[in-house]
């Protein structure tokens, strides 16, 4: 998928209603989706939210805010390090490679 709106300088925020329900502002892209997780690229990395029923209730691409409906149970960021300090991919960070 292509990125929502390289300009984006919203402040990244969550906002939860009783499990119900989640907003997230600052959102990049949308990696994947399903009923059962939802993958973001946000302006502070990447960010996992996994539940139950989920489903998107709002997309505004040229703010990057985004909102789902379902049962939340958890979030977790997978990348916080946006700066290019570190050149791994995510999936190198998910799972550690022995060779």
């Amino acid at each position: 998928m292509e990125r929502l709106n390289e300009n984006i300088s919203i402040t990244h925020t969550i906002n939860i209603n009783e499990r119900k329900g989640i907003y997230v502002s600052g959102v990049q892209k949308i990696e994947s989706f399903d009923k059962e997780e939802f993958l973001l690229d946000t302006n502070m990395g990447y960010l996992s939210i996994k539940g139950e029923n989920l489903e998107i209730i709002k997309l505004d691409t040229k703010d990057g805010v985004l909102s789902i409906k379902g049962v939340i149970n958890s979030l977790c960021y997978i990348d916080t390090n946006k700066k290019g300090k570190d050149k791994s991919s995510m999936f190198d960070k998910l799972f550690k490679w022995q060779y």
